[in-house]
């Protein structure tokens, strides 16, 4: 288990089901790339009595059927595991009743685990696979107390609507769920000490701005380069090691991949994010069942989050871009794809500052929990939200990036700044502090005040305009457990 950096509860979690005296039923799932397969390998290692993975749906081959590439990939898994007397399956009926079989023919007593690998893949269009899964388990699999079928999948819109809030056949069977985040800052920082890559936590926050802290990514990190020709070789020039990544991600995951990508595209221009009607009228896409569906599967896979902006009293629902990785390739990648030396020509560039921002707002944002608990209010209870107030002629539009709303009556109003030393604010900037805190005092109850915060890389320098800050969070707390 010393391969395993972080998901020490996950970890925790497989090896109590596994030592359970009764049949379990799993499933894992988060986005592509964060290290679900990984996981399940690396914590029931030597224990598995069958392995399969479906087959991407990106590799298959131009014209050959779907269900006959995925049913002959399952049944040279059977083979490899020891199969005998039986012919190619023409059913999911049939593959599932030879996989019983094979166990039947292994079952010693001891703990039986199965584990089949990008299960969405595996149920593709008319192949009857959904039913004779369901009858794999139901009929056959629930009633053995020494079974464990543990499946994932990066399509976690199929996961959760096939397994988990399923309706039909599956209804009420998985035993647990369990969701793979991306690494924290923290777990970044340990990847890269067992990886001895030696690298300081400002450029660990660049990275996670421009990779998410998805492992498969940090995995392809070379010991002795910098943040940004690392950066480089993995993004840029005419072979980089993740050419084709924005495409997979989402051919490899959604039914409807070119409409993914137009939303992640509209969403990468505003930080704020588009609402359901902006969002159609912008992609050209009907606002119907079809964009509600596309938009949920993309929140799912926590590819796009969706909001209610404060003051909105849940009237307007928002949708902004979430995943780093998506950001940095629509605004970075695609227009200078060929330069091989962009990162590094540019990592002191103004043309970086605008991106600096938003991404490290969005570090702060996926941190929401070591912010609380730097500001020693873990135990509070709390909502967040974003501001966005437009402009009129009464009043001077503003956008607040983040509100910390607490039930003790205190509302932190949250700026995110990434700099290279102790942040300085200016005269100018302390005025336009000064008018979003009274603006939005004006929007409260008389019990409640505002606690100006900021979150920055080195702290808030002290000087003639420094004490309208209440508190301060440093890029170093971003980094707690």
């Amino acid at each position: 288990m010393s391969n395993v950096i972080g998901r020490k509860s996950e970890v925790e979690e497989i090896e109590r089901l596994y030592r359970s005296d009764r049949p379990e039923f799993v499933a894992v799932y988060g986005r592509r790339r964060v290290g679900k397969t990984f996981l399940i390998n690396q914590a029931l290692k030597g224990r598995f009595t069958f392995q399969h993975t479906g087959v991407s749906p990106v590799d298959q081959e131009k014209g050959k059927s779907r269900m006959k590439v995925q049913l002959e990939s399952f049944y040279y898994s059977l083979l490899s595991h020891g199969l005998e007397g039986f012919t190619m399956p023409k059913s999911w009926m049939e593959a599932f009743y030879q996989l019983e079989q094979l166990l039947i023919k292994l079952d010693d007593g001891s703990r039986q685990v199965v584990f089949i690998d990008e299960l969405p893949w595996m149920d593709t269009p008319r192949s009857g696979f959904l039913p004779a899964f369901e009858s794999f388990w139901n009929g056959w699999c629930s009633r053995r107390d020494n079974m464990m079928l543990i499946v994932c999948g990066s399509a976690t819109s199929w996961i959760l609507g096939n397994l988990s809030r399923s309706r039909g056949g599956l209804y009420g069977r998985l035993t647990d769920e369990i969701k793979l985040s991306p690494f924290t800052l923290k777990e970044c920082e340990e990847y890269f000490a067992h990886a001895q890559i030696e690298m300081s936590r400002y450029d660990i926050v660049q990275a996670h701005m421009v990779f998410g802290g998805i492992p498969y990514y940090l995995s392809y990190f070379e010991k002795g380069l910098s943040f940004d020709r690392n950066a480089d070789k993995l993004l840029f020039g005419k072979k980089p090691r993740l050419k084709d990544e924005f495409d997979r991600l989402f051919n490899a995951v959604f039914g409807n991949p070119e409409d993914c990508k137009k939303i992640v595209r509209l969403l990468a221009t505003r930080h704020s994010g588009f609402t359901r009607e902006e969002i159609a009228t912008a992609t050209g896409l009907p606002l119907g069942g079809g964009l509600t569906d596309t938009l949920a599967a993309l929140v799912e896979s926590d590819f796009i989050f969706r909001y209610v902006p404060y003051g909105e009293h849940g009237k307007k629902e928002y949708y902004k871009l979430a995943d780093n990785f998506c950001l940095f390739w629509v605004k970075y990648v695609e227009p200078h794809l060929s330069d091989s030396r962009f990162m590094t020509d540019n990592i002191t560039a103004d043309i970086m500052d605008s991106w600096r921002g938003v991404a490290f707002e969005e570090v702060c944002w996926q941190h929401i929990d070591q912010i609380k608990r730097a500001l020693e209010i873990g135990g509070v209870k709390s909502s967040i939200s974003a501001w966005n107030v437009k402009g009129n002629d009464q009043q001077e539009g503003t956008q607040i990036d983040l509100l910390i709303i607490r039930d003790d009556h205190v509302v932190n109003l949250c700026e995110m700044k990434f700099a290279g030393s102790a942040y300085t604010i200016e005269k100018d900037e302390e005025a336009r502090l000064r008018n979003r805190i009274e603006m939005l005092k004006k929007t409260l109850s008389k019990k409640q005040t505002v606690h100006l915060t900021l979150v920055t890389t080195y702290g808030v320098a002290y000087g003639k305009h420094s004490g309208i800050v209440q508190r301060e969070v440093t890029m170093d707390e971003l980094f707690l457990d």
